[in-house]
């Protein structure tokens, strides 16, 4: 009999399973996401850490204070005198029967209302705030008007307007040569406009120019003709 032949079993090596990869817990744009978050809500302390400064700025520290005070219904006399060549000097007064009449730049009746109304300004000049600087920085070293004021005690007050704000809210004023201050826009133009259009009661009519007289022009004196001359023989 012939003998079976066994074929030898050749085992096949086992495949080794591969290993699943690992997901990173954060992706990048989870770390994106974050860091902007982070970064919204700095920027969010940041802002509401400064809003309590931007309120105290924005407001007013005191009540409304004015250049004059008490003494605002007792003004007896403007004068407003521009330094350059923009207007001319006007003032006013007011007199025994409680008339105002113009002064400068000549003596004549005033209107009534027009100066009220320019008093009236004086008595609510409005002190925005108050500054600590070199007037010459501020155009007060060489003003552009002076302002006049006297009051029924005898006491005059003067008002040195300089440049105007860089905010152009206001003009910055020196009182008395002494305390630098903001005052508002309205209350000042009111007044230097006077020197522009002076308060006349009847616009005044200018004097005609005397008449020129033309000279004659000279004449030649006549020639007298020479008397001929006879030859003597």
């Amino acid at each position: 009999m012939a003998r079976k032949t066994t074929k030898p079993i050749t085992r096949k090596p086992k495949a080794t399973p591969l290993r699943k990869q690992q997901k990173p817990i954060f992706r990048t744009g989870t770390w994106f996401t974050l860091l902007l978050l982070a970064a919204l809500i700095g920027f969010t302390y940041y802002l509401n850490s400064k809003e309590p400064i931007a309120e105290l700025e924005a407001t007013p520290a005191r009540e409304e204070t004015f250049v004059f005070g008490e003494q605002d219904g007792n003004i007896t006399s403007i004068e407003i005198k521009p330094t350059d060549a923009n207007g001319e000097t006007v003032k006013v007064a007011r007199g025994s029967e409680n008339v105002w009449a113009l002064e400068l730049p000549f003596a004549t009746e005033a209107d009534q209302g027009l100066v009220e109304a320019a008093a009236s300004q004086v008595a609510v000049l409005r002190i925005v705030s108050e500054v600590d600087a070199d007037a010459s920085i501020l155009g007060l070293d060489q003003p552009a008007y002076v302002i006049t004021i006297e009051f029924a005690d005898g006491t005059k007050r003067t008002l040195e307007v300089g440049d105007n704000t860089p905010t152009n809210s206001g003009y910055y004023v020196r009182l008395d040569r002494k305390k630098i201050m903001i005052l508002t826009l309205s209350g000042i133009d009111s007044l230097t406009a006077l020197t522009r259009f002076p308060p006349y009661l009847n616009t005044p009519t200018p004097s005609p120019l005397p008449p020129t007289t033309t000279p004659d022009p000279p004449t030649e004196a006549a020639s007298t003709p020479e008397a001929a001359v006879t030859p003597t023989p």
